[in-house]
């Protein structure tokens, strides 16, 4: 209920009473008055200092127990078991080595501890960037992704910095759906030949495809992909009774289920290591990863300029190989980081802003480790939510698991199977497929349908970042459209014995509207023949300027030389006193306001009459 009384402005009253800015002003100090008064018995609370905003670590570090760091301990054990095999498959997806993806899991979770405010969220290596660094460094040298990660970071950092969130705004539901499931789609296709042991480059006919597969990985692949789709299964077991066994047995069934890609990636590269052992590694019948003489992180400057097979490059001819990318990748990690912090945040309060400066600080820190590009992943924050998480601290635990598997384990990813790690990657992505919306948005809204397909088929053909862009185009071009053609209701009411022709627009009306409002004005005058009073409801124009001033100047005359009544109704008192006088317009805020106006249009009418006849 508004404290203030609504106040408006009618032509035909007292002088004293007419609304002038002096007027104004007396009524606008008593408002205010009255609203100091009502807001001083409230108040906010008290906004952090901006340092504990920015290196939020600082926050809830006082605050830390025993409880709170057994808690984390888990978790970050749980997501280090998780985020390995992760880590090791999404290099190998965007064609790289396996350490170059660990890189990125250990310097990423351990800078989002110290600025992040989510403590689900995880930063690694992600199928999303792993499938646009494929695109955009595809047969590159790995300099190129490591100066990808640094630019995308500094992107990310200046829009957390400049505020600039809104960006991801333009981007609608429907395209980022279509943006997923069509990346997700492209890694299936592009593991499906690793899956099989088909080791033909480029895109081979469908006849090459099937007769060079090899059976010995596709059994693997096949049975590795079986075995992880039922291992998923394991953590929606229920018992029907409910007591202490039942309750320990589904925590152990749950740990197995989020640790089924580990065990998978493990299992895998012991049989490879004890069939090397009894025989040679020329005798195995699997497709491995490349060995990796040395995975140890060193902190190094990204390499700006290098050399590579007798080429030298410099930053400039980096920029131009990474082209659309420096843009493409961050804004599509920024949309991805910020979705997730929006599914995990307690209170509905997100700090945008932060969750990006961290995310380019991540990226940025991690082309010192030669890491490749990262953002957050839902499956990995679903697994920290599910493991009891408490505060960022678990990236603590979980980085140090990352650099100890580098630490120790890096002679041994050379026994890992390709087809294990495609058949880890396919069951991530396979779920992210949802062709739920083409049905439902067949039905409910055609264009959002059309921007759905249509990116959803352009990010299989051109690529993702050209099907992003589609999406964001369309959609752009669905709001300029509506803008311009503002949906309004034109009827005609009755009150008691006075009718009126009653004008609402139902979406909101920017400058860009108003020549279709003056036409739809114009109409209904015409359509009933200049008979009835008309009543606009202005509640929906968005930032009144000139051009709707002129336009309802304009529109007033014309009325008035056929002597129609115009009611401007829900116009506030600024927007009133933009209006000259005009004898022909009324202004009301309450429906008691506008049937007095009309009750005083139907008598003056009478009169008339009666004069006439007389």
């Amino acid at each position: 209920m508004s404290i203030v009384k609504k106040l408006s402005f009618d032509a035909n009253c007292e002088e004293k009473e007419k609304y002038t800015a002096q007027n104004g002003d007396n009524y606008y100090s008593q408002a205010q008055a009255i609203e100091m008064d009502v807001a001083s018995k409230y108040s906010k609370p008290k906004e952090a200092h901006w340092l504990l905003r920015r290196i939020y670590f600082l926050s809830w570090i006082s605050l830390y127990d025993r409880e709170r760091a057994f808690a984390d301990l888990i978790a970050g054990i749980t997501l280090g078991l998780t985020i390995i095999p992760q880590s090791i498959a999404y290099a190998a997806l965007a064609g790289l080595s396996s350490e170059y993806g660990l890189y990125s899991a250990f310097i990423g979770s351990i800078i989002y501890v110290f600025f992040g405010t989510i403590p689900q969220v995880s930063i690694g290596p992600t199928s999303l960037m792993a499938i646009l660094t494929l695109q955009f460094c595809a047969d590159k040298p790995v300099q190129v992704v490591i100066v990808l990660a640094f630019l995308a970071g500094l992107v990310e950092l200046a829009m957390g910095v400049f505020q600039l969130g809104f960006i991801v705004s333009f981007i609608p539901a429907p395209v980022t759906k279509a943006f997923t499931s069509g990346t997700a789609v492209i890694v299936v296709f592009a593991q499906i030949k690793n899956l099989l042991g088909v080791r033909v480059k480029g895109f081979p006919s469908i006849g090459e495809f099937f007769t060079n597969i090899h059976p010995s990985d596709a059994a693997m692949g096949v049975s590795c992909m079986v075995v992880l789709l039922s291992l998923r299964l394991l953590s929606q077991v229920k018992f029907s009774q409910d007591t202490a066994v039942t309750r320990r047995l589904k925590k152990i069934l749950w740990y197995i289920s989020i640790s089924r890609n580990a065990l998978v990636v493990f299992f895998t590269g012991l049989l490879v290591f004890l069939w090397v052992k009894k025989s040679s590694m020329e005798a195995v019948p699997f497709a491995l990863s490349s060995k990796v003489s040395s995975a140890m992180p060193t902190i190094k400057l990204p390499p700006f300029a290098f050399e590579y097979q007798n080429r030298t490059y410099v930053f400039t001819d980096i920029l131009h190989e990474l082209g659309s990318g420096i843009i493409v990748v961050p804004i599509v990690a920024v949309l991805a980081n910020v979705a997730i912090a929006k599914a995990f945040v307690k209170d509905g309060n997100l700090d945008a802003s932060q969750e990006m400066l961290t995310l380019g600080l991540c990226n940025i820190a991690g082309s010192f480790f030669s890491a490749m590009p990262t953002c957050g992943a839902f499956t990995r924050s679903a697994v920290s939510q599910a493991s009891g998480v408490r505060t960022p601290m678990a990236g603590i635990y979980t980085g140090l698991i990352v650099l100890s598997a580098l630490s120790i384990l890096t002679p041994y990813f050379q026994y890992i199977p390709k087809a294990s790690l495609s058949a880890v990657l396919i069951a991530a992505v396979i779920f992210m497929i949802d062709l739920a919306p083409v049905k439902e948005l067949w039905q409910t809204n055609k264009k959002d349908f059309f921007s759905w397909v249509g990116s959803f088929i352009i990010c299989l053909v051109a690529g993702v970042e050209l099907g992003l862009l589609f999406g964001i185009i369309l959609s752009m071009v669905f709001i300029l459209l509506r803008l311009g053609n503002p949906k309004i209701e034109v009827a005609l009411k009755k009150h008691e014995s006075s009718y009126y022709i009653h004008v609402v627009p139902h979406t909101d009306i920017y400058y860009t509207g108003v020549d279709s409002l003056r036409s739809e004005l114009r109409s209904a005058c015409s359509l009933y023949h200049n008979d009835f009073p008309v009543v606009l409801d202005c509640s929906r124009f968005m930032q009144f300027d000139a051009t709707f001033s002129e336009m309802l100047i304009a529109v007033a005359k014309e009325m008035g030389s056929n002597e129609v009544l115009l009611i401007l109704q829900n116009m506030s008192l600024k927007v009133q006193q933009m209006l000259p006088v005009i004898s022909n317009v009324r202004f009301c805020q309450e429906d008691s306001q506008l049937f007095s106006h009309l009750q005083t249009e139907k008598d003056r009418e009478v009169t008339a009459e009666l004069e006439e006849k007389l």
